[in-house]
């Protein structure tokens, strides 16, 4: 029997975008307690990302720090010639293991609603960004890697006002199918994970007191999700014993709308 701790990822690297606050931040720190050296993307919050490093490194793991703004298309363009230099000083070779497109933006609007702009600015974030993070990805993913992205529940279940944030979720879903067949070759995995309601600062109403109430009522396990909850399912997925799932959508909504 192997001496290695059940789910470790020691050895491995581990990029996490939108990394400074909420489920991002779960899953950086969780990954970097199974043994990860992480770097914890964010976009423009850099005492929040700093407070996550140091979160990190007090409790023993290795992490840094990595501003990109994703909104930003020419920021996009550069961030593997940015990051590729800082990987190779900092964590050996400069390869990377696991990969999870984590950032993401939401409008809350019908479609009647819906701004031109709104919608340039949800699809460049939480689409066009991971497909190009991706691609950009591929030359320094080692084979074997993992990649998973973060979508939504809202894919699944109709919440009228998510028609920008639901399609550019669902299109990061294909991405994440086609993907799963075109790099199984190299073992790699891919998948996405789609929470339901959780309580972070993006999502006001599964934080207050009162509508948690009732969003919990329709949950089958009766409460609202906790970011933990999340990046316990992303730590399975990127560990040895997440290798034989690819290509699917998890669910983690601990049953929200069933």
């Amino acid at each position: 029997m192997s001496d290695q701790p059940f789910l470790s990822l020691a050895g491995k690297v581990a990029l996490v975008t939108g990394a400074s606050r909420g489920i991002g931040r779960a899953i950086a720190r969780r990954l970097a307690a199974a043994g990860a050296a992480v770097v914890v993307h964010y976009g423009s919050n850099a005492e929040a990302a700093e407070k996550v490093v140091a979160e990190i490194t007090s409790a023993g793991g290795r992490a840094l720090a990595f501003p990109a703004r994703l909104d930003d298309p020419a920021a996009v363009r550069g961030f593997w010639d940015r990051l590729h230099p800082l990987l190779h000083a900092t964590f050996a070779d400069g390869g990377l293991d696991i990969l999870v497109n984590n950032a993401g933006v939401s409008v809350r609007k019908t479609i009647a609603e819906v701004t031109e702009a709104d919608l340039d600015r949800v699809l460049q974030v939480n689409l066009k960004a991971p497909f190009l993070l991706i691609q950009g990805a591929l030359p320094h993913l080692r084979d074997g890697g993992r990649i998973i992205n973060i979508s939504s529940m809202g894919t699944r279940a109709a919440y009228p006002r998510m028609a920008a944030y639901a399609p550019s979720k669902a299109g990061l879903e294909a991405l994440t199918l086609l993907l799963a067949a075109d790099l199984g070759p190299r073992g790699i995995t891919v998948n996405a994970v789609l929470p339901g309601a959780t309580a972070t600062d993006m999502n006001h109403d599964a934080r207050d007191p009162i509508t948690s109430r009732a969003i919990a009522a329709t949950v089958a396990l009766r409460r609202v999700g906790q970011p933990d909850d999340v990046a316990d399912i992303v730590l399975l997925l990127a560990s040895e014993q997440g290798r034989w799932i690819t290509g699917q959508r998890i669910d983690a909504s601990g049953g929200q709308r069933i």
